[in-house]
């Protein structure tokens, strides 16, 4: 067995897109995953499971919670070492007051042909950002809901993207080591 995380997108906001996290975990026990938690109500699941196609899998996933709820969500499933590598490649001090305030957008696939300077235009005076293969970190000291690089830098990137604030990939990685 080895160790996933998945994490989902776009799901109990706002009201929409419902997925209670019970059904999310019998989901993916239904899969065959096993010791399956979830952290908070917006879709990120720690469980063991055989070596599989992590791009595969989160198809498979998705189509499994469309059965069952009527939408698709979009997942994106890191093997623990891929948290890992993520948290240590972090290229900025996590801010002691407001660990919030930085965020890693973890990519499904390698961007090509990012328009850098696009995003450098958007950031303001105090924001940081640094874009490798996998993750585009963010340091919004004034927030990520007030950011237009936030808000634009999927689009610009050219990859799905999904957000986690440090907060939650630290728990995440706490999940992992108390399983």
């Amino acid at each position: 067995m080895k160790a996933y995380i998945a994490l989902l997108r776009g799901i109990n906001v706002g009201g929409k897109n419902k997925l209670p996290m019970d059904v999310l975990v019998k989901t993916l026990e239904g899969l065959g995953a096993q010791s399956v938690k979830t952290y908070i109500q917006s879709g990120n699941v720690v469980f063991q499971y055989n070596e599989v196609d992590t791009i595969e899998f989160s198809i498979t996933i998705s189509l499994e919670i469309e059965k069952k709820c009527g939408f698709a969500p979009k997942v994106l499933l890191l093997t623990a070492d891929e948290l890992e590598n993520a948290i240590d490649e972090n290229p900025f001090p996590v801010p002691d007051a407001e660990p919030s305030t930085l965020h890693l957008g973890f990519l499904a696939a390698e961007p090509e042909n990012v328009n850098i300077e696009k995003l450098t235009s958007l950031k303001t005076e105090s924001e940081h950002y640094c874009l490798t293969p996998k993750v585009f970190y963010l340091y919004a000291p004034d927030g990520v809901g007030k950011s237009r690089l936030a808000a634009t830098a999927e689009k610009i990137i050219g990859v799905d993207m999904t957000d986690r604030n440090w907060n939650t990939v630290c728990k995440l990685r706490e999940m992992l080591i108390n399983d």
